[in-house]
């Protein structure tokens, strides 16, 4: 009996990574696609070279008559081979060739396709228009393609690995790096197409930090106070969430008093509001966005088995 349980176990272990497995490389490939039809779309017809290997690709493609997403990929093999050496990680190595091989070939097909099957291509003759839809778009994949745990490649692995042998931070790295190819542009296609491609960068950040970390819903609530059981009750029981309570001491004054702690959703500020105001109107409330809460009450923090 006890080994038929242990086996039962061990198949559901196998079926569940399977199944993650599947999870992870659905996510990859459909955020690479993401990022080829809003590139192909809207980034190329214009030479939007945005940064990356993606910009990379467009300016060299002015001066040698080869598909952009064949570039991205010539341009990426050297890479890859640095990041596993450098780097020294399977998953990365394997995520990143499953994205960038994705793209390549989307990028390429859509090239060929979408201008017989468009009635009008590119869509827009808008550059500003076109530029913010190319950041929406590429964002969105972009972030779908860091929630499961992979890159696009390109610049990435560059910037990794100068970030671990100098400690600058990678923030600072991708905008020297990006903005080294945005000057590029500037010589190859002049101001206006660089500037514009400068927009794309930045409404892409902005879309992949919204894809990858979703909308801040979660709020935070530190309540200065000098009646905390009776507050941190009322929280309880009217907001049905868990509160801490915390011994503090005023820096000012060198008082005693204590802090009460609680995470809420957004919707849930304006009666907390009203809990502090009928219960403690002179305590001091301050009010944070989080990003985030994983645990009771909330989200549940998954597992992930990769790939």
């Amino acid at each position: 009996m006890q080994k038929i349980r242990v086996i039962h176990s061990v198949r559901s272990l196998h079926l569940d990574h399977i199944l993650q497995v599947m999870n992870t490389t659905f996510t990859l490939s459909l955020g690479a696609v993401i990022v080829a039809i809003g590139f192909s779309l809207f980034q190329v017809p214009f030479n939007l070279a945005a940064g990356g290997i993606t910009g990379v690709a467009i300016i060299v493609r002015n001066f040698i008559e080869l598909p952009t997403g064949a570039l991205f990929l010539i341009l990426n093999l050297p890479l890859m081979f640095i990041g596993y050496r450098y780097l020294g990680r399977w998953q990365f190595l394997i995520r990143t060739i499953l994205s960038v091989l994705v793209f390549s070939i989307t990028t390429d097909f859509l090239s060929y396709v979408m201008p017989k099957v468009l009635v009008n291509f590119p869509m827009t003759s808008n550059m500003l228009l076109s530029s913010i839809y190319a950041g929406l778009v590429t964002g969105i994949g972009s972030g779908l393609i860091y929630r499961a745990g992979g890159t696009i490649g390109g610049t990435s692995v560059i910037t990794r690995i100068i970030q671990r042998r100098t400690g600058i931070p990678l923030s600072q790295l991708y905008l020297i790096v990006d903005g080294t190819i945005i000057i590029l542009a500037v010589f190859t296609f002049g101001w206006e197409i660089a500037l514009h491609a400068m927009l794309v960068l930045m409404v892409a950040g902005i879309a992949s930090d919204f894809a990858l970390e979703g909308p801040s819903v979660v709020r935070t609530a530190s309540i200065v106070t000098d009646q905390p059981r009776e507050l941190a009750e009322a929280l309880m029981g009217r907001l049905h969430r868990g509160v801490s309570i915390w011994e503090i001491t005023g820096g000012y004054t060198g008082q005693k008093r204590s802090m009460v702690f609680c995470t809420v959703n957004r919707a849930q500020i304006s009666e907390l509001k009203q809990v502090v105001s009928d219960m403690n109107p002179d305590a001091f409330v301050v009010i944070g966005n989080a990003q985030q809460a994983l645990g009771n009450g909330f989200q549940h923090v998954k597992r992930r088995k990769t790939i």
